[in-house]
C-alpha cells in the first residue's frame, strides 16, 4: 500500500465563529460540515470532555480526494499556539494564483504578518532551479502561522 496525499489538517480554535470569519470569510474557504461530536475519554484529549466538540470542514476544492481543513472547538479550549522554532506542526501552507490580492485582503482586515509577501527561489518546493515562488506567512485568530505560496 502506497502513501497518498494528504487528507486533511486539523487545528484547534478557541472561538469557532471568529475562525469561520477568517477561514471562510477572509480567506474563502467553503464550509462542508459543521457538527457537534462526542469525544468522551481518550488518551488523545488533554482532558475527559463530556460535551464533546464543534468540528467544521472547510474545503477550497471540490475534489474529494483533495485535503481539507478541520477546525475543532472543545468548551474551555486552551493553550497557545506553537511558533516557527518550536518542535511541532508550525505552520500549514497553501498553494494559490492570486496571493497579492488575498494579502491586500488580510492586511485591510487587520490580520498580523510574520512575512509580507516576498519572492523565493522554487527550488525549495520543488527543485526547479531559477523559478520563483511568491511566499507570505500570517497569523489566524488563535495565533497559528498561515504562508500562502504562489508560482511566479
Amino acid at each position: 500500500m502506497g502513501l497518498g496525499g494528504v487528507s486533511h489538517i486539523a487545528i484547534g480554535v478557541r472561538d469557532m465563529d471568529r475562525s469561520l470569519a477568517f477561514y471562510r470569510d477572509l480567506l474563502g474557504m467553503r464550509v462542508t460540515r459543521d457538527q457537534q461530536e462526542r469525544t468522551g475519554r481518550s488518551a488523545m484529549y488533554a482532558r475527559e470532555d463530556k460535551s464533546g466538540r464543534r468540528a467544521v470542514q472547510l474545503r477550497w476544492e471540490d475534489d474529494p480526494e483533495a485535503p481539507f481543513l478541520v477546525l475543532s472547538e472543545f468548551p474551555a479550549t486552551s493553550g497557545e499556539a506553537i511558533r516557527l522554532d518550536q518542535v511541532g506542526i508550525h505552520h500549514v501552507a497553501l498553494w494559490v494564483s492570486d496571493l497579492e490580492q488575498r494579502a491586500d485582503k488580510l492586511r485591510a482586515a487587520g490580520v498580523p504578518f510574520v512575512l509580507d509577501p516576498i519572492e523565493v527561489d522554487a527550488a525549495g518546493y520543488d527543485g526547479a532551479q531559477g523559478e520563483r515562488v511568491m511566499t507570505c506567512l500570517f497569523q489566524d485568530p488563535d495565533g497559528i502561522i498561515l504562508q500562502l505560496d504562489q508560482r511566479v
